[in-house]
């Protein structure tokens, strides 16, 4: 890490002009290097933003100017990471695409959505840990996603699904999971067991007669 000559408030980084003399450098940079640094820790809480811009070698306040806070920067990159699953769920092709039957649609979302999530573990559990996560811009894609596949629900059961079925992907969980023995691919195959009933049951009109 390099040395600091001073340390300054969030706030000050947030609002504090530009420092002169210092070149730009391209937001790609600096997730970059906070990929690095999330990648490289089990404690992800630790990862500041004094941290990841001594790392990316710029001053505080130019990535509080470019992500806006710790959250924005979680949120950048977890959607430059998640770019390739999203660009293939959004396509017509079967089985992440459109053209799939709706049912299976979401469970394929949700099988290549754990690979992501266990790929990046380290940057998941960061965000999911941090305030705001279902207002965040990719939370709220795929829950359309999931709520929209869910085709015959109204449109209370859908959304309420759609929130349950990514709870059961929660980091601490899976990995809490995996680290009580149960294997990866049980853990696969009651997923999609776990989806399929969830979105037969909301069609069915799961809370009829309440």
């Amino acid at each position: 890490m390099s040395p600091r000559t001073s340390i300054i408030s969030d706030h000050e980084s947030e609002t504090q002009d530009a420092q002169r003399g210092r070149p730009a450098v391209a937001p790609a940079l600096m997730l970059d290097a906070a990929d690095a640094l999330f990648a490289g820790t089990d404690a992800p809480r630790t990862v500041t933003m004094d941290a990841i811009a001594d790392a990316a070698g710029v001053g505080k306040g130019t990535l509080f100017r470019a992500f806006g806070s710790r959250d924005g920067l979680l949120d950048a990159l977890w959607a430059v990471k998640l770019s390739a699953l999203r660009e293939e769920a959004e396509r017509d092709e079967a089985p992440l695409g459109s053209r799939a039957p709706s049912r299976e649609r979401v469970v394929a979302f949700l099988d290549a959505l754990l690979s992501f999530k266990l790929g990046n573990r380290h940057l998941i559990r960061a965000r999911e840990v941090a305030p705001r996560l279902l207002q965040s811009e990719h939370y709220k894609w795929m829950h359309e996603l999931i709520e929209d596949s869910a085709r015959g629900a109204t449109a209370e059961d859908a959304g309420y699904a759609a929130h349950a079925l990514l709870a059961a992907l929660n980091m601490e969980l899976v990995e809490d999971q995996l680290g009580n023995g149960l294997s990866l691919p049980a853990i696969r195959c009651a997923q999609a067991a776990h989806a399929r009933a969830v979105i037969d049951d909301i069609r069915h009109g799961w809370c009829k007669g309440r």
